[in-house]
């Protein structure tokens, strides 16, 4: 099965993770989760698993801190 490079982690539901990938949501096996992945993680398929990419975690928080920054600006 073909798997974008890149997704993110919108939420979990049982043993299902609900990933963001390519403007589609899909629920993966919690099973094919790096243990340390979280809610809002932006996730990369490496070795058999989606592991957490914490560079891209970290860019994609603070974009979205600045953006709600910027709207919250008087």
């Amino acid at each position: 099965m073909d798997r974008p490079a890149f997704g993110i982690v919108e939420r979990f539901a049982g043993d299902y993770a609900v990933i963001e990938m390519d403007g589609e949501t899909r629920n993966v096996p919690r099973s094919l989760l790096a243990e340390d992945v979280g809610v809002n993680d932006v996730v990369e398929w490496a070795d058999g698993k989606w592991i957490r990419n914490a560079r891209a975690t970290q860019e994609r928080s603070a974009s979205i801190k600045k953006l709600m920054d910027s709207l919250w600006e008087d």
